[in-house]
């Protein structure tokens, strides 16, 4: 008797220790008590990249930061391979995912998503000079075309019939695709249009290149990427992106990077 009341005791702590770890031990738990929150992110004009000065900027390096005042916490931003994200991601590498993600049916089966806060979509770059050549993906299917691995680009380009033949040209970031096309070494890109618009403006380095909407390409949405558990992170920030877009800080950061007319928000 003695020997099995030793044993419910035991049993009893084990159960009130495994609910109290249980009931706490939270993801969101675990970002706030380290007191900073890691974002994933690659250099992505205009969302994160350096200035002349080599600091981090862009408009996602100043939301993020926005965001994590709101929350109490400190951003730490990691620089990641976008083909590993989501590994990076799972394995706790890093906290969220942040740089102009779109959102898709598959990524939804590897992470929560946060509510919509921007719109984009898949455009095609090319140096001016031959601009009219292309005025539709047919015209593209014998091209050398680079894109980001792992973007929405290379799902557009999985998609469309019309460029099952051709040449592709796998980058690990999409400005490192727009220098392909700058070097002569790929005769297109396929981007997002928010990057592809701040890079190829008047007075760049890129402005030789030209942007051509000539994809089928669905209308996308940017938003932050968590674990799939972490849907208390997700809740705390819908409620600072919330905070900060009736307050008018949202707007006026993508005013700053010409991006307000594409927020959701």
């Amino acid at each position: 008797k003695r020997i099995m009341a030793i044993l419910a005791s035991a049993a009893m702590c084990i159960g009130l220790c495994g609910c109290k770890k249980g009931g706490s031990d939270t993801d969101w738990d675990y970002i706030k008590n380290k007191g900073e929150l890691v974002v994933g992110i690659t250099y992505n004009m205009p969302m994160n990249y350096n200035d002349d000065n080599g600091e981090l900027t862009g408009f996602e390096t100043e939301f993020t930061n926005a965001v994590c005042e709101k929350l109490g916490v400190k951003a730490k931003f990691q620089l990641i391979e976008w083909t590993k994200k989501e590994m990076e991601l799972k394995s706790k590498n890093i906290d969220l995912i942040w740089n102009g993600l779109t959102v898709t049916e598959d990524r939804k089966k590897e992470m929560l998503f946060s509510k919509s806060y921007m719109k984009n979509k898949q455009v095609t770059v090319v140096k001016k000079e031959n601009a009219d050549k292309y005025p539709d993906a047919a015209s593209m299917s014998s091209l050398k075309i680079a894109f980001e691995g792992g973007s929405a680009g290379e799902d557009i380009i999985k998609a469309t019939d019309a460029l099952k033949d051709a040449a592709k040209n796998s980058m690990t970031a999409q400005k490192d695709a727009l220098m392909e096309v700058k070097a002569g070494t790929s005769d297109a890109c396929i981007v997002d249009y928010t990057l592809a618009k701040a890079f190829t403006k008047e007075g760049s380095d890129y402005s030789d290149l030209t942007v051509l909407e000539n994809l089928d390409s669905a209308a996308e949405e940017y938003a932050i990427g968590a674990r799939l558990e972490d849907t208390e992170t997700v809740e705390k920030l819908n409620g600072a992106i919330d905070e900060l877009a009736k307050d008018g800080t949202l707007k006026k950061i993508a005013e700053k990077y010409d991006l307000a007319d594409a927020l959701l928000v």
